[in-house]
């Protein structure tokens, strides 16, 4: 057997709200490896919006998301997956504690976030329950198993504090990453074959430097590095593990494709918070997504409609 692991982000470039990373581990057979999971798993999943025909959608969370259906797919995918592992979270904060338990502490300071605890995900409890079901008999029938779903939530103080530490959004991100990583080692490393697939950030190339610094006590070997892929080997002991950070993974291997859900499915939640907080105050005031120009423009919406609540600028609005 091989233990086949997805991670993506979603929230690298916006101004607001929080930057999410997420894992999704899988248990599959080894001739599956190279294997498209979409067509193993057609009986539950697909990876377009069309002819569902109640399948779970696993894809690009830019391509499950759009103006008109908004989180719906994304919802449904992730609690659906979660149900298969146990997890039945009705409110926000039953949510991250499935996923990101460590960020709760944070956010109950936050005033945006105060009912996380309230906040119903109002999901179709038997349609989910349903795909659910259909999706654990299709993996049991091909000898695959999901694992785990984790995720690293930095909201934005949290955040902010690690770019004064280390200057740089994208050293950031890859701590995040090295962290879920780190984690998937510790956990799922042995006999089986263990490989993780990331969706190449930016335009790096060469990781070999950064992963040295971040998995200082192991034996790295490089595999491959190329404009489209790069893989590394890496060991401790009598443990080993493959990274491969590859351009478009979030659209080519469906655990990515997930990974990648779930990530935008939790920041579009509390980025949701945030819009609910301030448009309370202020009904006229435009929902934002919290993309940087558009995020500019809900700030000065922010302090031009409501100029009398006092907010922390470093709770709301993120470093570059």
């Amino acid at each position: 057997m091989a233990i086949l692991v997805g991670i993506d982000e979603a929230g690298f470039g916006p101004i607001l709200g929080p930057l999410v990373i997420s894992s999704t581990t899988f248990k599959i057979p080894r001739h599956l490896m190279k294997a498209d999971l979409w067509q193993i798993l057609r009986n539950s999943v697909g990876n377009r919006r069309k002819q569902l025909a109640g399948r779970l959608l696993i894809t690009d969370s830019k391509k499950a998301y759009n103006k008109s259906l908004g989180i719906k797919h994304i919802k449904r995918t992730t609690v659906a997956h979660l149900k298969c592992l146990g997890k039945n979270p009705t409110t926000l904060n039953e949510l991250l504690t499935s996923l990101c338990s460590d960020c709760i502490s944070r956010l109950k300071f936050y005033p945006w976030h105060q009912n996380t605890g309230n906040r119903c995900l109002a999901v179709d409890e038997t349609d989910i329950a349903i795909a659910s079901d259909v999706l654990k008999l299709n993996l049991a029938s091909n000898d695959i198993k999901l694992l785990e779903m984790k995720s690293r939530c930095l909201d934005v103080k949290y955040y902010n504090q690690m770019i004064t530490d280390v200057r740089n959004k994208a050293t950031v991100l890859f701590n995040a990453t090295s962290q879920l990583i780190q984690s998937t080692f510790d956990n799922f490393a042995g006999d089986d074959d263990l490989q993780i697939i990331i969706d190449r950030q930016g335009g790096r190339t060469h990781y070999h430097r950064i992963l040295r610094r971040s998995f200082a006590n192991t034996e790295l070997k490089i595999l491959r590095e190329s404009p489209t892929v790069s893989s590394y080997e890496l060991k401790d002991n009598n443990k080993q593990m493959c990274l491969h950070f590859v351009v478009g993974a979030d659209e080519r291997f469906l655990p990515v494709s997930l990974a990648s859900m779930t990530s935008k499915y939790l920041r579009e939640l509390l980025i949701d918070n945030i819009n609910q907080y301030f448009v309370s105050l202020h009904p006229n005031l435009k929902p934002t997504a919290g993309y940087w120009k558009d995020g500019l423009r809900f700030i000065e919406d922010v302090k031009k409609n409501i100029p009398h609540i006092q907010f922390d600028n470093n709770q709301l609005i993120r470093c570059r």
